[in-house]
């Protein structure tokens, strides 16, 4: 088989907090090959799952992939099943310490698309047949080797791919960037974190995403289309499986007799790592999302990256442009990497930086300079 474009090698669907982690046929893969559809070249999707992967994961789309997502014909009906949260709330306890607001931004889509990672892969999915294209269910790649004159992929069934070029949109054990050599340079954090889709009676409501510090730990709660909600905590070490009774504790210590748990319709465990590719090119092989970068989950950044990524790869392709693709991806996996990273080790202070921050948290917010920063950081429109 031969296409000019051979388009991720899927062996890993990792979690994904708010944000979360997409093998060949997650997000990014899925964003590549509707990119290269759109722009005529031909090109194979390959993913090692059997079937889309039917969890919630990743689940918060920020403006700039809404975007992106507009230019590929997918964000209105994206949009239509989600929910619109036009803010984003911190609090210390029950102490508001900064309302970080979307609702001037200089966009189209002033607000944060609150859905889970499995309805945009299916809105993804139909997007990419509608355009004659599909994902290649289930191959497994074993090898990847290329030449002078394209890539020879080998499945763990033995059969062999050949194209142009391959991209690893195969998550953070990328076999695409073993392939190439290309290290993966940082660490990872010492807690764990939870994530659980639960249905419950949550106190503060439904209209927005919090972040709460406490002496317990770091959570957020957001809410989720279908009258669920997103739960996501630093504890020291989680349950492979957090249950009922696990996320009721969990919340009774850090927002006492504001949530009473009904059902866990989904959970996971995961450790974080900050890292990110050296290159995100070696020849005729090339990285996107979470092959390329990995971060903390604050902010629901991870996906929106790797799709950003996909777009402008498949962009690259189309233009003749792939010289420029690590200049102008790579800068912002660094950007992405240093913002979630200050944002995790701040929502894990104690001590005197716990009082700190406190005390300097809601007056920095006040500002109206921090909060169009803050605001454009993480709808990562300063990422055009």
């Amino acid at each position: 088989m031969r296409g000019e474009v051979l388009a991720g090698a899927a062996q890993d669907h990792g979690a994904g907090g708010l944000g979360g982690a997409a093998g060949g046929g997650g997000p990014a893969g899925l964003t590549l090959a509707i990119t290269l559809a759109e722009a005529g070249i031909d090109f194979v999707l390959l993913d090692a799952l059997a079937e889309g992967a039917n969890t919630s994961r990743a689940a918060v789309v920020h403006a700039r992939t809404l975007e992106v997502l507009d230019r590929l014909g997918a964000a209105e009906e994206l949009v239509s099943t989600g929910l619109t949260l036009d803010h984003f709330a911190v609090r210390d306890g029950s102490r508001p310490l900064a309302r970080v607001s979307f609702a001037e931004l200089p966009t189209a889509y002033p607000f944060a698309l609150l859905t889970p990672q499995d309805r945009t892969e299916r809105v993804l999915l139909a997007r990419l047949r509608a355009l004659g294209g599909d994902v290649h269910r289930p191959w497994q790649v074993a090898g990847v080797v290329q030449d002078a004159d394209g890539v020879t992929l080998t499945t763990t069934t033995g059969e062999h791919l050949r194209a142009d070029y391959a991209v690893g949109a195969d998550g953070m054990h990328s076999t695409v960037r073993e392939a190439a050599g290309i290290g993966f340079t940082g660490a990872g954090y010492a807690e764990s974190f939870v994530l659980a889709d639960v249905r419950m009676d949550w106190a503060p409501g439904a209209d927005e995403v919090a972040m709460t510090f406490g002496n317990a730990g770091m959570f957020v709660v957001a809410p989720l289309p279908g009258g669920r909600y997103r739960v996501v905590a630093i504890v020291p070490q989680a349950p492979a499986r957090p249950d009922l009774a696990f996320v009721q504790r969990l919340l009774d210590e850090r927002a006492p007799g504001q949530a009473v748990v009904h059902e866990v319709v989904w959970s996971s465990r995961f450790r974080v790592h900050h890292r990110v590719a050296d290159r995100y090119r070696a020849g005729r092989l090339l990285l996107a999302g979470d092959a390329a970068h990995v971060h903390s989950p604050a902010g629901g950044q991870g996906m929106n990256t790797g799709i950003q990524d996909a777009y402008a790869l498949g962009r690259a392709f189309a233009t003749g442009t792939l010289d420029d693709y690590e200049a102008r991806r790579r800068p912002v996996a660094l950007r992405v990497v240093a913002f979630t990273d200050r944002m995790t080790r701040m929502a894990t202070a104690t001590g005197a930086k716990r009082a700190v921050r406190n005390a300097v948290l809601p007056l920095l917010s006040r500002i109206p300079a921090v909060q169009r920063k803050l605001a454009r950081e993480l709808a990562e429109l300063d990422y055009r």
